[in-house]
């Protein structure tokens, strides 16, 4: 679950950029929007400033086959840098990037 401003402009970002997807965006009810990839739900929730303020949820991280090439298309679509890239063990590589509604989100593969 992604607490955003806009749970439907998030959803739709993070469905065309990071995972690469046509839009398969679907609102459920009260603001929430949600994609579905390969039975694994990911949520998009609308920010409560008293339940579950904007940006305090866990860093998810997602996989790429090429992490360089996928971060620079991110940067491209408008994320910005937050950390790393950092090499870790196995010949993986993690970054982790702000998206452009302010959340924070991590890339992990190959260099």
């Amino acid at each position: 679950m992604i607490f955003a401003r806009d749970p439907e402009t998030s959803c739709r970002w993070y469905t065309e950029h990071v995972l690469r997807l046509e839009s398969t965006a679907l609102q459920v009810d009260s603001g929430f929007w949600f994609v579905e990839v390969d039975g694994v739900e990911i949520g998009f929730h609308p920010a409560d400033d008293e339940r579950n303020p904007f940006g305090a949820s866990v860093v998810a991280y997602f996989a790429t086959g090429n992490l360089s090439t996928h971060r620079e298309e991110l940067l491209a679509a408008g994320a910005r840098h937050h950390r790393g890239p950092l090499v870790i063990d196995g010949g993986r590589s993690i970054c982790q990037l702000v998206d452009p509604f302010g959340g924070i989100f991590g890339l992990d593969g190959p260099p």
